[in-house]
């Protein structure tokens, strides 16, 4: 009896963990960090897909562009009999043959300045694809600290109103005693609504984030099996903006870009020197031809050089519009670099000044609200202080709260903006 109940308990057993392994997994809970959520999102997402899909046909071109010409054949007779001679029909008896081959000869490196230019295409698009991940992964870090903030501040309501239902827990008591009046509850019970309120809205505003993350993910993770995970706060201590323009004039993509299309811009201007100079074509042939007299000189070979007369320049265009179009690139140049001056110093000044306003609700805000609050709280519970005198404490506690992680929010988002702004991560 004994080996069977033990048989059914380990059968037993053995399915609820095979229940736990099946039925668990479906509800698991996906929580990302910051460096998950980019890993993730250089690995699915469609539009960098898309964009990787572009440098591989720019490579494909890179193929064809240092192609060679295609030699020619021509096959070409004459001769043909189109009479009887001596009552006998014989049509192709005098026809003459003459198979011939030409190849154009491409002078002045004219392919392997076309490869040079299609390799420098590529190297553009490289960097704009590169300059296209960094504005997305500044939109997917905008996603993540949003939900990173909506968390934040649903915890917090979550905390307001757990402390204004263990205080009106209090007061209800001091009722039941006698202690305060009636209309005092009533008061407490009613602004118990907004507390419900914020946490109402803090929810949804989480979901909200939580949904745009997962669409940039391109994740079909249900919302309530999804979760973020980092660090909710704020460094006083910011690197020199002189380190920021250093950085950002070696690391931004656009720049980079700009810099190259100078670049392929001189190449393509020696192509079109190039593609100006005549390039030969080399023919060679044999001629079959019975109609000669001489029976041992039916069969010749022959060869030609044939060299276009450039009378007339006919790419003098092409080649001032590529000297043009150096000029045009260095200009612009000029202006990515202007730009990048600006993007640093406009997201290190914002991040200045967030991180001016957060050191004082750091250092002193926050534990003074707090103190007030209990303070109040104390002598309303004991009769020293009255209601309306806690309401505003709990509303004051409650504004410097918000107000401080809606600040700590602006800052993680000027930190985003500045690492936008340099061309790599130098705040996390």
């Amino acid at each position: 009896m004994q080996p069977l109940l033990r048989r059914l308990s380990m059968g037993f057993l053995f399915a609820a963990c095979f229940a736990e392994a099946i039925f668990g997994q479906t509800s698991a809970q996906k929580t990302m960090t910051w460096q998950q959520a980019r890993e993730e999102f250089e690995k699915s997402n469609p539009t960098l897909r898309a964009a990787r899909i572009g440098i591989e046909e720019s490579r494909d071109e890179e193929i064809t562009a240092y192609l060679r010409p295609n030699p020619d054949f021509a096959l070409s007779t004459d001769g043909t009999q189109i009479s009887r001679y001596q009552g006998v029909w014989r049509p192709f008896a005098g026809t003459q043959f003459s198979p011939n081959i030409s190849y154009l000869h491409e002078r002045e490196h004219k392919r392997e300045l076309r490869l040079e230019s299609a390799q420098k295409a590529t190297a553009i698009a490289e960097s704009q694809l590169a300059d296209q991940e960094r504005t997305l992964l500044f939109t997917l870090r905008g996603a993540f600290v949003q939900a990173l903030q909506a968390k934040a501040v649903r915890d917090l309501a979550k905390e307001n109103l757990a402390y204004f239902d263990h205080e009106f827990g209090i007061s209800q008591d001091r009722y039941k005693a006698g202690d305060i009046a009636r209309v005092d509850l009533d008061r407490l019970e009613l602004q118990r609504v907004q507390y419900e309120s914020d946490l109402q809205t803090a929810e949804v505003n989480l979901r909200t984030a939580k949904i745009q993350l997962l669409q940039l993910l391109n994740d079909r993770t249900p919302i309530e099996q999804f979760d973020v995970q980092g660090p909710f706060d704020f460094m006083e201590q910011i690197p020199a903006p002189e380190e920021m323009r250093r950085i950002a004039m070696e690391e931004r993509p656009d720049l980079k870009a700009a810099v190259q299309s100078v670049d392929k811009a001189q190449t393509d201007y020696k192509l079109a020197v190039a593609n100006g100079s005549t390039d030969p074509t080399f023919s060679v042939w044999v001629t079959h031809n019975p109609s000669f007299n001489n029976p041992y000189d039916n069969n010749t070979i022959g060869a030609s050089v044939s060299i276009p007369l450039r009378i007339f320049d006919k790419n003098q265009g092409e080649k001032a519009r590529t000297r043009v179009d150096i000029t045009r690139n260095e200009r612009l140049r000029d202006a990515a670099e202007a730009q990048v001056f600006s993007d640093v110093d406009s997201a290190y000044a914002t991040l200045l000044n967030t991180v001016t306003l957060l050191r004082p609700y750091k250092t002193k805000y926050l534990a003074t609200a707090g103190r007030v609050r209990d303070t109040i709280a104390f002598s309303y519970q004991h009769g020293q202080a009255a209601l309306v005198d806690y309401l505003d404490a709990q509303r004051d506690y409650r504004a410097v709260q918000v107000s401080y992680l809606n600040l700590v929010g602006s800052y993680l988002s000027a930190a985003s903006q500045l690492n936008l702004a340099v061309g790599r991560e130098v705040i996390q």
